[in-house]
């Protein structure tokens, strides 16, 4: 049963990255939801999530949030030493962007999506109804994974090509995560920590690339009100599964 429901995520996932191709005429647009997506993803569904299975303290801190901070840290230093490994040796084809930070972003999206279908596989364990409200908050926000899969690894100049591929990927994940629970299942604090950590990551590329470049040559009132929208997307999305 988890792996048939996997199946919608993995629809869900394409239709998201169909979208985010139909519409390169509004890139500006684009990029602004994207954007509202993803610091909805990251504040209102994974640090929750994170805070509430890593619950451990270091400090006075909690570990989830030290590792959110680790990550949004680690994502910063992988972009400047890839453009500085880029500038070493006189390129700037694209923009002042490396393809492969997009590449690492949309392979860390494929890793979260896998760790979604592995939410759904978990959830029919403990109950059909467990199962159930997991599988839909899953289903409905892997359109945001999507639509962010393909639009980050466009961004930073790879070919429509390698953008597709990754899409592919992120779909198929949620199968194969949730195929995976009939072997093993991950520790609570293990999937706290990931949490934590994808979060900074995911939280540095809306802040620092996504959105400055959505408002860059289109700052209209319509960005904005993307932005605003995305967010409030994931929110009713996560009000609809609790």
């Amino acid at each position: 049963m988890a792996v048939f429901v996997a199946l919608g995520a993995f629809l869900m996932t394409l239709a998201g990255g169909w979208t985010a191709q139909r519409v390169t005429d509004r890139r500006h647009l684009v990029l602004g939801l994207a954007g509202g997506l993803m610091l909805g993803v990251v504040g209102l569904d994974l640090l929750p999530e994170a805070l509430q299975a890593a619950g451990d303290e270091v400090f006075g801190v909690p570990a989830a949030l030290l590792l959110f901070v680790a990550g949004f840290l680690l994502a910063h230093l992988v972009e400047r030493l890839l453009a500085a490994r880029r500038a070493a040796h006189g390129g700037d084809e694209h923009g002042g962007r490396s393809p492969e930070v997009g590449l690492t972003a949309a392979a860390a999206m494929v890793g979260h999506s896998a760790m979604d279908g592995v939410a759904i596989g978990a959830a029919f364990q403990v109950g059909g109804g467990m199962g159930a409200a997991v599988a839909l908050a899953v289903i409905a926000h892997d359109f945001a994974d999507g639509f962010n899969t393909y639009t980050l690894t466009s961004l930073y100049g790879n070919a429509r090509r390698r953008a597709v591929a990754m899409l592919v990927a992120d779909a198929f994940a949620p199968v194969v995560g949730a195929a995976s629970t009939l072997l093993f299942t991950i520790p609570e604090e293990a999937l706290g920590a990931y949490l934590g950590l994808f979060g900074g990551v995911l939280l540095y590329l809306a802040a620092a690339e996504i959105l400055p470049e959505a408002h860059h040559e289109h700052p209209a009132r319509s960005t904005l009100l993307c932005t605003v929208a995305g967010a409030a997307f994931i929110w009713l999305v996560v009000g609809i599964a609790e």
